[in-house]
């Protein structure tokens, strides 16, 4: 790093915009281990949620502010005085608190969402902003869809802000409708006509509808841009947010380019991208950059004869620079509780004693079925084991009878809030004979709309993992009812069992969500 390398502030976004994509909710306690590696991953800013969505988003962003050390805790508010008084009181024992309010900035948006004239709109922000920082030192001010937006007012309204007392401009590109060359002007254009503009932080906060968040985020940064607001995996509203491995590894990877540095702890990249998966249930392409299963494959003969004489001629940033060096412990059947627990403690999980007994119990059945297992398996049964909703309902046994010449059907026994309870049906197939069996038993309405199978390893022993989206009706805040999506996954040699857990798993949240129907009904929701 060289001493005119500037830094960049990372600002994460995975439990706030993240998490607003469809079916990727997450508990409490699922954003607070969220929370705990984004801190360990070193992030300068966590972006916790958006307090008054819901009471269980201002629980959860009280959670994080009161129990996290080091970065920033964020909280998202309208610039509407209810929701900042949301906010604070979500963030304000925080070691570092900050308020993040935004309002729309782009003629569409005035018009259609907020029905308000230019003026009234800057009136508003300004003394919105204003009332923020008469609670909070740090108070972030966002331009909603700033990308649309005309300069000329966007650069008044920014003025306005900064003499209210934000410290932090975050420009967005709301809808992923800028290209990078123009992107980068824009942020040009605010840092050369907005007065006050030195006296603030510029950030950006860049959707990926055409593909082009990541690059947009870096033009940004060239043309001075210091803080980017990113998500794990580049999760988010429709296609999603610039993904933070990606920001973070081109300014280390290129930094003659940039000028730039973060300070976050690239070794816990791949961890962190694989817990952010199995919470939200939202699979890694195996192209996507950086943690990506393919990212660091090689196929291609002459590729493979390249990175065996010299890693560089196809690696231009190295496995074990994002978390992925390669183990050289290989555990199988006659493996000790031990070497096995000091394994799991190398991948990066911290286990209770309970905990690790209770996956040790499934590496020694599953050890019984393949001669090795790798660090893919290990993984997958911790996350099957461990990670699951509130169990209002546990899949005890499942059978099922099939073939060309029979129609399928499927035995399931459960236990539940009555004790065990059995029954069968038939069905098209053996999952969806499965389903209906369970169906008999829990009588929740839903819909099946999304499932996926994947081999977690090779081989015809593979560990092969479910994932599936239900969506159903449920109680909204305000009275009525709303759709809402949820996931659920599952693990096993058999894909008919991992197909049974995912589906239990996803009930179960379904249910969960009915018995706390003041957490159902979100705010409008915020794309940033």
């Amino acid at each position: 790093m060289s001493v005119e390398s500037e830094k960049v502030i990372i600002f994460d976004t995975t439990l706030r915009d993240g998490e607003q994509s469809p079916g990727a909710t997450m508990t409490i306690e699922e954003k607070l281990d969220v929370a705990r590696q984004l801190a360990r991953l070193n992030v300068d800013v966590i972006e916790a949620g958006f307090p008054a969505a819901s009471p269980g988003d201002l629980a959860a962003v009280r959670q994080i502010a009161v129990e996290l050390e080091g970065p920033i805790v964020c909280g998202l508010a309208r610039t509407v005085a209810g929701d900042i008084d949301r906010c604070w009181e979500a963030v304000r024992n925080a070691a570092r608190p900050r308020i993040h309010t935004f309002i729309g900035t782009s003629d569409i948006h005035l018009e259609h969402k907020l029905r308000m004239t230019r003026e009234q709109a800057l009136r508003t922000a300004r003394d919105m902003v204003a009332y923020a920082r008469s609670l909070c030192v740090d108070v972030e001010f966002s331009p909603e869809d700033a990308g649309r937006a005309d300069p000329e007012y966007l650069y008044q309204v920014l003025e306005a802000v900064i003499e209210s007392g934000a410290t932090t401009l975050n420009i967005p590109d709301t809808t992923g409708y800028c290209m990078p060359d123009e992107f980068g002007a824009l942020i040009k254009g605010i840092r050369e006509n907005v007065r006050g503009i030195d006296k603030c932080i510029i950030s950006v906060h860049c959707h990926n509808d055409l593909g082009v968040a990541t690059a947009n985020s870096l033009m940004a940064v060239r043309q001075g841009a210091r803080q980017v607001e990113c998500t794990v995996n580049g999760i988010g509203e429709r296609a999603g947010n610039a993904a933070l491995e990606e920001i973070v590894m081109a300014l280390r990877t290129r930094p003659s380019e940039f000028g730039c540095h973060t300070d976050v702890v690239t070794e816990q990249i791949h961890f962190t991208s694989q817990m952010v998966s199995r919470y939200t249930n939202f699979r890694i392409q195996p192209n996507k950059a950086i943690v990506g299963a393919n990212a660091f494959a090689h196929e291609s003969g002459i590729h493979q004869a390249g990175v065996l004489r010299n890693r560089m001629t196809y690696e231009i940033m190295t496995p074990e620079s994002v978390g992925l060096g390669q183990s050289t412990l290989v555990l199988g059947k006659h493996s000790g509780r031990n070497a096995f627990r000091a394994h799991v403690a190398a991948l990066g999980y911290e286990l209770t004693d309970a905990q690790a007994d209770q996956v040790f119990a499934r590496f020694k059945e599953l050890s019984d079925k393949k001669k090795v297992v790798g660090d893919a398996d290990i993984e997958v049964l911790i996350e099957d084991e461990l990670y699951h909703p509130e169990e209002i309902y546990r899949l005890e046994q499942v059978q099922i009878t099939c073939g060309d010449h029979s129609i399928p059907t499927a035995t399931v026994r459960l236990s539940g809030p009555d004790g065990e309870m059995q029954d069968a049906d038939l069905g098209t197939g053996p999952v969806d004979a499965v389903y209906r069996a369970i169906n008999r038993i829990v009588q929740e309405k839903n819909e099946l709309i999304e499932f996926t199978v994947q081999s977690v390893t090779e081989g015809i022993d593979a560990v092969g993992r479910v994932i599936i989206r239900i969506q159903a009706e449920v109680p909204s805040s305000d009275g009525g009812t709303r759709v809402r999506v949820y996931s659920g996954r599952g693990a096993d040699t058999d894909i008919l069992v991992a197909s049974a857990k995912a589906y239990i798993t996803a009930l179960n949240k379904l249910l969960a969500a009915r018995r706390q129907p003041s957490n159902t009904g979100k705010a409008p929701a915020v794309t940033g």
